[in-house]
């Protein structure tokens, strides 16, 4: 169990309990975004099952982000949990994706797969919360809500600006652009409703978040109460 004075953020400030959050309302763009990324990571897994066929799809420049197995948690989860613990704005999960598809065209050898599908969503909607978001937690308190160490997390950070070239900035038309391009996907293949991304940035306060441990299954995204931070994914 956290001790009282581990509830902190950054500030010094105190931290409510797991239980104190209030939930509120799921913005659409994790919908929309997890349905998008499950049938991206469905397909190249796909793929990946045939890499002795077609080696060209071989590409390491996504090891880093590899696991040693999937993790159990689905993508919708593990992106409900950032979102509910960083209290990141709903943009920064566009430019998240952003960033996944920029990696995607830059490195067209590396598949998306089930094994660094989680680090890559992590990693990268913790740089766009420092783009987008006038307050965010630290590279810390990402490891501890994503299931990584804070020196790994830091590790994947360099990594990905680096294989972005530091492209990190993503003006207002791009982003609208990928908004458009959501709805579209999930019009097309999802339920046939018409989903609309939120386009408004959120001033985010910090002192509605928790520190969390990160023993967590797919059933839920409440914390369970253990001491120290052990690998989730």
């Amino acid at each position: 169990m956290l001790t009282a004075a581990e509830y902190s953020d950054q500030h010094g400030r105190l931290l409510p309990e797991p239980s104190q959050i209030e939930q509120a309302a799921a913005p659409r763009v994790l919908t929309i975004l997890s349905a998008v990324l499950e049938k991206l990571v469905a397909r190249n897994d796909r793929l990946a099952d045939g890499l002795t066929v077609t080696p060209q799809l071989s590409g390491k420049s996504l090891n880093a982000f590899h696991g040693v197995r999937a993790p159990s948690i689905s993508i919708p989860k593990y992106l409900e949990r950032i979102y509910k613990y960083t209290n990141c704005s709903p943009s920064c999960l566009v430019v998240g994706f952003v960033y996944i598809d920029r990696l995607s065209h830059k490195h067209p050898d590396s598949l998306v797969v089930s094994l660094n599908v989680h680090r890559l969503l992590v990693t990268c909607v913790m740089v766009a919360s420092k783009m987008m978001d006038d307050v965010h937690y630290n590279n810390a308190f990402y490891a501890r809500v994503g299931g990584v160490s804070n020196a790994e997390l830091n590790k994947l950070e360099l990594e990905l600006l680096f294989l972005l070239d530091f492209g990190v900035t993503v003006s207002s038309r791009v982003f609208e652009s990928y908004c458009s391009h959501l709805e579209k996907e999930m019009l097309v293949n999802g339920n046939g409703t018409d989903q609309k991304i939120e386009r408004g940035l959120m001033s985010n306060s910090i002192d509605d978040v928790t520190e969390i441990s990160v023993e967590i299954t797919e059933d839920t995204c409440s914390p369970p109460s253990t001491t120290g931070v052990t690998g989730l994914i």
